[in-house]
């Protein structure tokens, strides 16, 4: 099957496929859904195939096929939220912790929408009022969406984020996130309303959150976020930007300059902060309780 076709079936259960099929690309994306494109053109869109299926007396589904330029992209929309019922489409799927990062296909349910990866495909399967009959044909029509095609593997950059950190920290279920533009960190985690870290399309990065697992329940979990630019000389660039606004009551540090340099720590109004600048790579940490959590999170990301 080609990566961008795929050939809907006519009927799913009771519901027929209308022969009318919407196409949208990067030039009608803003048409189609009000000013929302912006979020799907940072992780590379290609086009959008909008479909729907009728039953009398029912809601009507909707099929929307997000063809994406690589199945990073893909996987990328999907882990911006990753809750719901895990639905399995074949044996090897993972269990439903969201502990274990699987191969596609992945997919999601909750309240009639099915969020779904399959290689570079994103897809979105919606009716308005859920009931077992509807819900049941929306778990077809994902089969049949991911039928025959290709299996990937998650983006190489979530290999670097540990599930687990010593006896002290640990991954939230379902909090890491893959993608490329600062819009979408900022949904995330809050840092900037301007693109202080230079994201675009060329770079990759991937945010999580650990949380304690210590037995304290007053300490707050701790933001990490790591970023692959497309070369070094743009890391150290977009960690200069990052430092002049963001960090700009201290002194900058020769390891702005210095990408091998030991990583730097802060302490800042919402907890310990820290960076490391390592070729094309920056980690930062944020909201830690104390410096040494700081540390232990920045150090035990890069050595994976």
């Amino acid at each position: 099957m080609e990566a961008n076709t795929i050939i809907l079936p006519k009927v799913i259960g009771n519901w027929a496929r209308s022969d009318s099929q919407q196409t949208i690309t990067s030039d009608t994306i803003f048409s189609y859904m009000n000013g929302a494109g912006e979020l799907y053109l940072s992780y590379r869109f290609n086009h959008l195939d909008v479909s729907e299926y009728t039953y009398e007396n029912h809601d009507d589904i909707q099929v929307e096929l997000y063809y994406m330029v690589s199945s990073d992209d893909a996987y990328g929309l999907l882990s911006l939220d990753l809750e719901g019922e895990h639905i399995s489409f074949d044996d090897a799927a993972p269990d439903a912790s969201g502990k274990t990062i699987p191969m596609s296909p992945v997919a999601r349910y909750g309240a009639g929408l099915l969020r779904l990866w399959s290689d570079n495909l994103y897809a979105r399967i919606i009716v308005y009022r859920e009931t077992p009959e509807a819900k049941q044909a929306i778990i077809d029509l994902g089969k049949a969406i991911v039928d025959g095609r290709k299996r990937s593997l998650p983006p190489d950059l979530l290999k670097r984020v540990p599930q687990k950190i010593g006896d002290t920290w640990e991954l939230r279920p379902n909090r890491l996130s893959y993608f490329r533009s600062h819009m979408v960190l900022n949904s995330i985690y809050y840092i900037s309303h301007e693109n202080i870290l230079n994201l675009d399309t060329s770079a990759e990065a991937v945010a999580a959150v650990y949380k304690d697992i210590s037995g304290s329940s007053e300490v707050k979990p701790c933001q990490f976020i790591l970023i692959n630019y497309e070369n070094p000389e743009r890391a150290v660039k977009a960690l200069k930007r990052f430092y002049d606004a963001y960090l700009n009551e201290f002194t900058k540090n020769i390891s702005v300059d210095n990408p091998n340099e030991k990583p730097d720590f802060f302490k800042l109004e919402e907890g310990w902060f820290g960076y490391k600048l390592t070729g094309k790579y920056l980690a930062i940490v944020s909201g830690c309780p104390n410096r040494e959590s700081a540390r232990i999170i920045i150090e035990k990301n890069w050595t994976q």
